[in-house]
């Protein structure tokens, strides 16, 4: 009895919210009818494009053909810091949108739900995720953090390590410059600007640890091949990286 009319006053809260404050998708405008539907619907949410089938099995470059992953030829060259990063899809379209959405309009909340969505669309990569004992986020430096109001890897690496279980080490990898944002320099500056903004706090925290490093958006790759080389220094048994998307 208690329970059904606890039910019912659930149902007649959700209508007026629906009458007299209603929200509508971000990205398609539509009215979010569904309880948990905040900021975009679900349908928007289930449209986000995933990764190519094919694509670099190091570095996680996405090809055009849909053959077989292999080794790209940079990666064959000389492999980078880390052994192995993937992305859930190219950084483009609606998955472009959530993105910026989440990290400079505020809508915190859609960090879990890209993250959900990382998980579910990388969950089957055995290279990515075999042994890893820790999930570091890419840190931003202090003022960066204060002016944005949060750290959206952070976020995202938090509800991953949740849903796989593995321990979050926040705070460790810890970012000592405050650089120029990466996405105002050409791809030729990125990886002077990053040399030497980070570092480690207690080097015991990584050492004999494999790490699984989260970032949101992988563009040259220079800030996860310094955040790696760091850790790598540090003592860290082997670095992987996981970002939303590739762009």
């Amino acid at each position: 009895m208690i329970s059904s009319l606890h039910k019912n006053a659930t149902s007649c809260a959700r209508l007026a919210e629906l009458i007299f404050f209603p929200s509508f998708c971000e990205l398609c405008s539509s009215l979010l009818e569904l309880p948990h539907e905040k900021v975009i619907c679900r349908t928007c949410l289930q449209s986000l494009k995933l990764r190519h089938s094919s694509f670099c099995l190091c570095c996680g470059r996405f090809f055009d053909d849909t053959g077989e992953p292999h080794l790209c030829q940079k990666c064959l060259q000389k492999r980078p810091t880390f052994s192995c990063h993937r992305s859930c899809g190219q950084y483009n379209g609606k998955l472009k949108d959530v993105i910026l959405l989440f990290k400079y309009r505020k809508f915190m909340v859609l960090g879990k739900d890209l993250a959900r969505f990382a998980y579910r669309t990388l969950r089957n990569e055995e290279a990515l995720w075999w042994g890893v004992e820790a999930v570091v986020p890419v840190p931003l430096h202090p003022k960066r953090k204060k002016q944005r109001g949060f750290n959206q890897a952070f976020i995202i690496a938090k509800e991953l390590a949740m849903l796989k279980g593995i321990k979050l080490v926040e705070g460790q990898l810890v970012k000592l410059k405050n650089i120029l944002p990466q996405t105002s320099l050409k791809a030729e500056d990125r990886e002077k600007n990053v040399k030497g903004a980070f570092g480690i706090k207690e080097r015991e925290k990584i050492e004999g640890k494999v790490i699984l490093l989260v970032d949101d958006v992988y563009t040259t790759g220079s800030t996860i091949r310094e955040c790696s080389s760091v850790l790598k220094n540090a003592g860290a048994k082997d670095v992987r990286a996981l970002t939303l998307a590739r762009a």
